[in-house]
């Protein structure tokens, strides 16, 4: 089964908090502090597994959380750092942002990426001895790490598309230039997913190219019809566009009217796709009663008009395929590398803390005040100890927010929350 568009939520491991601790020793006098600092939450790095072609692995587990930093400890013990988790992905797989749409990756000639960063670990009570403040009872928390809803969409590496309606033979053509072996039968749809193909010149050369059958296509494709919608997105990579159609019309279908229904889907999708360069390969000339007909006549006339190079071929007998494959060769030299994705998604900046931005809002009889500075202050402060209780005080003051709650409504005696701590206001 093909799954090439999976939607995800990661989140990388918060940061340990600092420890408040003091040296104890015997014969040691006035130790100090020594509390250790926290360590850093894991990372979700995206890593490349070249021999996968499909995000099967994230059809049924869709979240990923990594593990969070451990807190320091006495002794100025570190914490220890969480476990990053790796997600494999095949070549080819383009990262986008869920809400925005926007490209946060591509998985192309790289072999891994950080999607989200875990967050550092608090400073231990240590670094915030003064020569004035010889005992600090507080310690800094750790930083949160990122986390995003993402997209994977895989959009398969390959120079050549093979394109065209239904049992026209791509599979067939495939399977005779390389040593792929998708299911050829003689009915509509018989493949099901795209299939990719290593075609060299001869055996003893390197020389050579990458081609992907791409199923499903016919009129309507554009909009979910079939199973072309599905699969347009794998040719979006490629340099070059083989066009493949029934010369010999064996299903009563003109070739030429194939053609423009193909190309009409492709410009309905992407615009670009649709002046992708194309060659018109004539399969099942083999059937065709001394190699001439009105179809011939109508597809050299076609090709001739729009300036399309057009090879007649036989998958069944092998007819030309050396000749189309060095055609092929050649025409690639003069065509642009394949396409890589530029990053577009820019990460929004983080809240800065020295701005002191508050939210106040009175919920249930108890007022609320939420900020992103504010988490990380609550978590650095020891509330049983009276030194930093006053420390967060002069703080709320100093930042304006006692002010701003005054400025909102709250009164002496009204019930304060700053996340999980709650107090009583007085003036």
């Amino acid at each position: 089964m093909l799954i090439d568009n999976v939607k995800i939520y990661v989140k990388a491991g918060d940061g340990g908090n600092g420890a408040v601790a003091f040296h104890r020793e015997k014969y040691v006098s006035h130790g100090g502090p020594d509390g250790g600092d926290g360590g850093k939450g894991g990372d979700i790095v995206l890593k490349v597994d070249e021999g996968a072609n499909t995000l099967l692995a994230y059809k049924y587990k869709r979240k990923f959380v990594a593990e969070n930093g451990k807190n320091g400890m006495a002794d100025k013990f570190h914490g220890g750092n969480g476990a990053d988790i790796e997600l494999p992905v095949p070549p080819g797989t383009v990262v986008l942002d869920a809400e925005s749409g926007l490209v946060i990756a591509d998985m192309t000639g790289i072999d891994r990426f950080v999607l989200c960063k875990g967050g550092r670990g608090g400073w231990g009570n240590r670094h915030f001895a003064t020569p004035t403040r010889q005992i600090p009872r507080f310690a800094k928390s750790g930083v949160k790490g990122e986390e995003k809803e993402v997209i994977l969409e895989l959009k398969m590496l390959a120079d050549v598309g093979l394109i065209g309606l239904p049992s026209v033979g791509k599979s067939s053509i495939l399977a005779r230039i390389s040593a792929a072996r998708p299911k050829i039968a003689d009915y509509h749809f018989t493949t099901l997913s795209p299939n990719l193909g290593v075609v060299r010149i001869n055996e003893h050369s390197n020389e050579g190219f990458v081609a992907a059958d791409i199923p499903g296509l016919i009129e309507g494709a554009s909009e979910g019809a079939g199973l072309g919608h599905d699969f347009l997105r794998h040719i979006d990579r490629c340099r070059l566009l083989l066009h493949v159609v029934d010369a010999a019309g064996t299903e009563g279908r003109d070739p030429v009217d194939d053609i423009i229904l193909i190309n009409n889907e492709l410009k309905k999708y992407s615009e670009k796709l649709a002046e992708r360069p194309q060659i018109i390969v004539a399969n099942k000339y083999d059937a065709i009663p001394d190699g001439r007909s009105e179809l011939t006549d109508r597809l050299e006339n076609y090709a001739d008009e729009n300036g399309l190079e057009l090879i007649y071929v036989s998958a069944a007998t092998g007819y030309n395929m050396d000749e189309m494959v060095q055609t092929v060769v050649e025409k690639l030299k003069l065509l642009p590398p394949m396409t890589v994705y530029e990053a577009e998604y820019t990460a929004p900046l983080p809240v800065r803390t020295d701005t002191h931005e508050v939210e106040i809002r009175f919920d249930d009889g108890i007022w609320v005040v939420e900020g992103e500075w504010l988490w990380n202050l609550v978590g650095s402060v020891n509330f049983e100890d009276r030194d930093s209780l006053g420390y967060f005080q002069r703080v709320l003051k100093n930042s304006g927010t006692i002010e701003k709650l005054e400025a909102a409504g709250v009164k002496d005696g009204d019930t304060v929350s700053i996340y999980d701590f709650e107090f009583d206001f007085v003036k």
